[in-house]
């Protein structure tokens, strides 16, 4: 029994490029240093004095530079390819980190933000256009959940260490985060110098023409579903600590340790999880499902009370992921030419950039003026909304149907 169960564990990783899995690896030791998005609001609130509303606010400054950056990365993997744009986020935005706690005035903690966040947001559609070039038609969506899980172990680990630097003094998450990108720059560097990713010749789509992104209305559509489930993903980020420290009186040791049960969760299921389900279902049911887990995520709050309450609401927030994500951006890579995954990719990461706008804003201003339990019916609703918006989506294809 265990022989089988460990076999099928081991066969969802096989197949996969050696390339993909080192970028994995550079992803797992950037990611690692995620200390400072979780505990941001926290910090602003708790360490500086800003009003929630305030807080909000500059979370959304960070959508801005994120959005930015989103679409300066895929112009510039197009341009200059992958290996240019990944050095180049990763080196300087590990010395953004470094500076950043510098910063403590309200509009020059929000420029060091917005700076922050397209230079390390530049870097997203790279990697992924890395993995989509490395990647076979058959592993592609594994290949994604192998950086997946990398980044969320990463995710896992950062935000733990995380709560315990910051009861001593933030300083040290802001060093922490600067100096692991700076690290993975560096590992970065001396596998991929003289290694560039090859367009497999079964995809090669010359002859075909080369469609923007911002062209195809069913893409767009399918961008805009994906933004609004970003949307209520990210609360994640900015009213999920917010609630843990408000209304259950969590320290900033218990808040890591929460955020950080996420990536456990999704380090230890994604790959097992997609590798088995892609088999059996279709795409667009998969992400529906994981749509409908986040809604009831954030009801459960409501709902019921005690700590068991937020160890299972991050748990099927964490599924939800599992569910959902892996699949969008499967689609997203399949949907483009080679020539334009770069610029496909990065509208994917624009429509989350703009959640990370609007979702922080939004969030704070609810809470500030009806409170924690009008957010979480808010979002739970929402969600269902989305899920019914996913049934209309035609076109996601699976690997293996």
């Amino acid at each position: 029994m265990f022989g089988k169960a460990l076999n099928i564990y081991l066969d969802s990783y096989r197949g996969i490029n050696r390339s993909v899995w080192i970028l994995a690896a550079i992803q797992l030791i950037n990611r690692s240093g995620s200390m400072v998005l979780p505990f941001m609001t926290v910090y602003m609130t708790a360490n500086l004095g800003y009003s929630t509303v305030q807080a909000g606010i500059i979370m959304s400054v960070y959508g801005l530079g994120g959005l930015l950056g989103s679409y300066l990365g895929g112009r510039w993997t197009d341009k200059f390819g992958p290996f240019q744009v990944q050095l180049f986020s990763l080196l300087f935005g590990g010395g953004c980190y470094l500076l950043l706690p510098l910063l403590t005035g309200f509009y020059s903690l929000a420029l060091g933000i917005f700076v922050c966040a397209t230079v390390n947001d530049a870097m997203r559609p790279a990697a992924s256009s890395m993995i989509g070039h490395f990647a076979t038609k058959e592993t592609t969506t594994r290949s994604f959940s192998l950086m997946r899980m990398a980044i969320n172990l990463g995710v896992a680990i950062g935000p733990a260490v995380a709560g315990l630097l910051a009861e001593t003094n933030y300083f040290w998450l802001f060093f922490g985060d600067g100096i692991t990108c700076i690290a993975a720059g560096v590992v970065f560097f001396f596998y991929f110098r003289g290694k560039r990713p090859q367009i497999h010749k079964e995809d090669k789509q010359e002859d075909q023409p080369q469609k923007s992104p911002y062209t195809e209305p069913a893409f767009l559509y399918f961008l805009f579903l994906c933004f609004c489930y970003a949307a209520a993903f990210f609360q994640i980020f900015s009213s999920i600590p917010l609630y843990y420290k408000d209304v259950y009186f969590q320290s900033e040791k218990a808040i890591g340790l929460l955020i950080g049960f996420n990536g456990v969760i999704v380090f230890l299921f994604e790959m097992i999880t997609v590798s088995q389900i892609e088999k059996r279902f279709k795409p667009e049911r998969l992400i529906i499902a994981g749509t409908l887990m986040l809604g009831v995520s954030f009801a459960i709050f409501n709902l019921f009370t005690g700590m068991w309450v937020l160890i299972t609401a991050m748990t099927l927030l964490s599924f939800s992921e599992i569910f959902a994500m892996p699949f969008m951006i499967s689609h997203v890579v399949k949907t483009a030419t080679p020539q334009t995954r770069g610029s496909h990719l990065a509208a994917y990461t624009i429509a989350w950039s703009v959640a990370f706008i609007v979702s922080p804003y939004c969030s704070t201003q609810i809470i500030d003026k009806l409170g924690f339990d009008a957010l979480w019916w808010t979002f739970g609703i929402f969600c269902a909304i989305i899920a019914i918006g996913f049934l209309k989506v035609r076109g996601i294809k699976s690997d293996v149907e």
